[in-house]
């Protein structure tokens, strides 16, 4: 797997050490945060959700902002997690935040995606077994439409607490076009649909030319996208974890083979 040098686009601390856990792996990562992470002014709305928490079937939540900022709000209005509560999350990095304050928190063991996570028991269970279920997802501003979208399906009712929104970060013009060149980069890895909407975005005119590069996305929605961008050699790594990516650099033959 030596020969991939990768460009990375997380958000800076997560980036950072994606690159040194690549590097153990003899791979270069050259970082780029596409996705600048600002908290959300608390409303009155914010306050009135919490505060009714113990309403809720479950809790899902999507992100590892959302799970920072989201036991933020919970800290202030709860002194005792609620944990007789079921809390779910999308992927295992998440999750662990969860299950580090103290919250009862299952995650799916493959895919990080909704589809995993709907089809988990452990959230089946209590949403068929409650006369009216609820479910409340923490996000950001927008994303896991989908989620909701099957929840609903089901009959449950879903409300959604945003706790965050993702900003593309200030760049000069080229920055992206140089430091592939620069750094002599042959492989494109985003952890989310809004982080390929900002490669693109920070791409512009360059954009036909970085298209042809191996690109690394988290899950079949985000993959979608990305051919609908035009992307030409699209990686599903279902998964937007360290241990997701590097198991799909395995399966594709190095670009020094």
């Amino acid at each position: 797997m030596s020969g991939w040098r990768l460009l990375l686009t997380r958000p800076e601390q997560e980036c950072q050490a994606l690159a040194q856990a690549l590097a153990e792996q003899g791979m270069h990562g050259a970082c780029l945060p596409l996705l600048g992470i600002e908290p959300l002014p608390e409303t009155p709305q914010h306050s009135a959700t919490i505060c009714d928490l113990h309403r809720y079937t479950a809790v899902i939540v999507v992100s590892k902002p959302a799970a920072r900022y989201g036991l933020e709000l919970l800290d202030r209005y709860w002194p005792q997690p609620l944990t007789d509560q079921p809390w779910f999350s999308v992927g295992a990095g998440t999750g662990q935040i969860l299950a580090d304050y103290g919250l009862t928190v299952f995650w799916p063991g493959r895919g990080d995606d909704s589809e995993a996570l709907l089809e988990l028991p452990e959230l089946q269970a209590p949403l068929r077994a409650a006369l009216f279920p609820r479910v409340l997802i923490i996000r950001g501003e927008d994303g896991r439409t989908l989620l909701a979208e099957r929840l609903r399906e089901q009959g449950v009712e879903v409300d959604y607490l945003p706790v965050y929104r993702r900003v593309l970060p200030a760049y000069p013009a080229g920055t992206l076009q140089r430091l592939i060149q620069v750094e002599r980069l042959n492989g494109l890895v985003v952890s989310s649909g809004q982080g390929l909407t900002h490669l693109r975005q920070l791409a512009a005119d360059d954009w036909p030319e970085l298209a042809q590069l191996p690109l690394f996305v988290p899950s079949p929605r985000v993959a979608e996208m990305a051919r609908e961008l035009g992307a030409i050699d699209v990686v599903d790594c279902r998964g937007a974890d360290t241990a997701a990516l590097l198991a799909a650099l395995r399966a594709q033959a190095s670009p020094d083979s």
